[in-house]
């Protein structure tokens, strides 16, 4: 989560906005985005989408789990393999 928050506080600075602008734009206080940015694992999900969405962000979390390698690879295992059809006589 600190990685994540990080990420966040970053992306803000380089869009050189202030942690009020964000707050405002994600309709949250500026403690909450505070506590975003040091990775409290407190705050919820919503509000996450939130400030990425006030960052312009939000198609990022669509990137979450989307090369699943190891839960193709057990789909994958999973699979029936179908047989021949018996002939028709």
């Amino acid at each position: 989560m600190q990685i994540v928050g990080e990420q966040i506080r970053l992306a803000r600075l380089r869009r050189n906005l202030s942690m009020a602008q964000v707050a405002e734009r994600a309709t949250c206080s500026e403690l909450t985005l505070s506590r975003i940015e040091k990775g409290f694992p407190t705050v919820s999900i919503g509000i996450y989408l939130r400030v990425l969405y006030a960052l312009q962000l939000d198609d990022d979390i669509l990137l979450i789990a989307k090369e699943d390698a190891i839960g193709r690879g057990l789909q994958d295992l999973q699979l029936k393999r179908r047989g021949r059809a018996t002939k028709k006589v």
